[in-house]
């Protein structure tokens, strides 16, 4: 089965204290530490095993800068076959629509049975693997937690609903899938693997090379355009507990009682 994972590069929020910079148009990107999107690096594990269940081979793709290429060097040493980045001044502020229309016109150059995405970004929309499907005109599941690959013609997947409830669909390939944390447990990457790809070549892609115009994409193909960054103001009333963890749980519990929480 040849599978395409999108993935990206974007702020690690366990490792720096996000802040909105002065004029609010953006966060405040000095000294950030970055990495792979967790949605996606489970999307990539789940790509690695069913490869290795039913063969073929794992190619990830992202759209980014040249710092980008080091997220797809992270997800080769993890296990995937092949990365492409595609790359170009063009692409900068691209919209949703404007990211599933660069990586449309990478799909299109290969023969893929398998798509896969994280269900969400950094941005928080979820919105670019259904308008790829969509673009593509495949059928596409959200918030995928399960892939059952024992018929070689349609999946059958589990999406979580309302109540923690699953969902069980069957899908016939070639098809999009975004996929939910707790799929799968991410392998570790270590430093042999991080090595053994670093000579690697990794192929870089413009908007010629996928035959687009820079028109439709980037900031002037952009229908959505983020205008403001902002910190909300806390509410009233609110009361941050202080002191150790043993500490605040007592607290915690002293106050549900006097509000009729506990008895």
């Amino acid at each position: 089965m040849e599978i395409l994972v999108c993935v990206k590069r974007v702020p690690d929020s366990s490792e720096n204290e996000i802040e909105v910079n002065s004029d609010g148009t953006d966060i405040e990107r000095d000294d950030l530490v970055y990495g792979v999107n967790e949605w996606d690096n489970y999307a990539v594990e789940e790509a690695i095993q069913i490869r290795d269940n039913v063969g073929g081979s794992v190619t990830v793709v992202t759209v980014g800068d040249d710092e980008s290429e080091e997220v797809l060097r992270r997800e080769m040493a993890m296990g995937a076959d092949n990365g492409v980045l595609l790359s170009d001044d063009a692409f900068e502020g691209s919209d949703g629509k404007g990211l599933a229309t660069i990586l449309k016109a990478e799909v299109e150059k290969g023969n893929y049975d398998l798509i896969l995405c994280g269900a969400q970004a950094d941005d928080g929309a979820g919105q670019v693997g259904g308008m790829l499907a969509a673009m593509l005109d495949l059928p596409f599941a959200s918030l995928v937690n399960m892939i059952d690959t024992s018929d070689s013609s349609k999946l059958k997947i589990g999406r979580e609903v309302e109540g923690g409830n699953q969902e069980i669909n069957e899908i016939t390939l070639p098809c999009v899938l975004s996929i939910q944390t707790g799929i799968n447990e991410p392998r570790y990457v270590g430093i042999r693997g991080i090595r053994k790809v670093a000579s690697v070549e990794v192929p870089f892609k413009g908007a010629g090379d996928l035959g687009l115009d820079a028109g439709t994409v980037g900031e002037a193909g952009a229908k959505v355009k983020r205008v403001d960054y902002f910190v909300p103001e806390l509410g009233e009333g609110a009361e941050m507990l202080e002191g150790s963890t043993d500490e605040i749980v007592e607290k915690l519990v002293e106050l549900l009682k006097s509000k009729g929480g506990l008895k």
